[in-house]
């Protein structure tokens, strides 16, 4: 197994965790900017404000592109497992 062949494993597993990890992270993100300006607005501090809504904001994108997500996991191992006999 050469440098390369580890590097281009590598950069395709980052790759995927992006791309898969990516949609849920920005909800995540755009959900905690939309609360905090909701709680500087009101002047509600209360911390465990945020979590409800990420939690159902991560959970519909993952019910909306799970098939997307498992279906492009399930490609990069399957390329992967077909590399193995050249390594």
């Amino acid at each position: 197994m050469s440098d390369a062949q580890v590097l281009d494993i590598l950069t395709g597993a980052f790759t995927i965790a992006a791309k898969v990890a990516g949609p849920i992270l920005m909800a995540a993100l755009i959900i905690g900017v939309v609360i905090s300006l909701i709680q500087t607005v009101t002047q509600i501090q209360e911390m465990t404000l945020t979590f409800v809504p990420k939690l159902i904001g991560s959970g519909l994108v993952m019910l909306i592109g799970g098939k997307w997500m498992l279906r492009e996991m399930i490609f990069w191992v399957e390329g992967l497992w077909s590399i193995i006999p050249s390594l």
